[in-house]
């Protein structure tokens, strides 16, 4: 029997296409039932702007994830009926885009660039639907302005010691013990977080 929605919609299937711990609290306070399946596809940097280069992640991210449900799928017998959402954050200053730093070095680098001054933080989302054999799709970007205080090479060395680094875009956690350093947002908080979810809401309603 199917289970239908407030809409009286049939219910569907949601698949976070993400690891991100910070991603699934957002999408839980959404309210939203979902899955979590990362993407394993090979991250490839493509676009002429920060925009472009975060769609086009997030949309490998969701169309690998919506491949292998389908696949899955198909091997079971079934069809898939479901969304998957992938996002993916970027970090750019002076031009340069931040993804996130493979060595302690490196995120000292990229917070050296950072303090004392502004960056803008770039949030790319795909919510992908595959329904009725027919798969559809909404790319967008998000963008927020953060200023950060001025921070001396000891306070960098000692925030990078704490381990919040090493797994986020610009090698800071705003929601962590970075906050003390962060003077503004200007934008959406949850973009900086990685995922916008007030855009995000609007565009899954053409879905659910």
């Amino acid at each position: 029997m199917e289970t239908k929605n407030a809409t009286g919609r049939k219910e569907r299937q949601i698949v976070l296409a993400s690891a991100s711990p910070r991603r699934r609290e957002l999408l839980a306070l959404m309210g939203l039932t979902f899955q979590v399946l990362p993407s394993e596809k090979e991250e490839i940097v493509t676009g002429d702007s920060p925009e472009e280069i975060v769609k086009n992640l997030s949309f490998q991210k969701a169309e690998d994830v919506t491949v292998r449900l389908s696949r899955t799928a198909r091997e079971d017998g079934q069809e898939p009926d479901v969304i998957v959402i992938g996002s993916d954050t970027i970090v750019v200053c002076d031009g340069d885009v931040m993804g996130k730093p493979h060595t302690e070095e490196e995120a000292f680098a990229m917070l050296q660039r950072l303090q004392g001054r502004s960056h803008v933080v770039y949030t790319g989302v795909t919510v992908m639907s595959r329904e009725n054999n027919k798969i559809t799709h909404d790319t967008f970007a998000k963008s927020a302005v953060v200023t950060v205080h001025a921070m001396d090479d000891a306070e960098i060395r000692a925030y990078i010691a704490k381990g919040e680094s090493m797994d986020k875009a610009g090698a800071y956690g705003i929601q962590g013990s970075f906050a003390v350093f962060v003077d503004s947002v200007e934008g959406e908080y949850n973009t900086v977080l990685g995922l916008p979810v007030a855009a995000l809401y609007q565009a899954l309603k053409r879905f659910l």
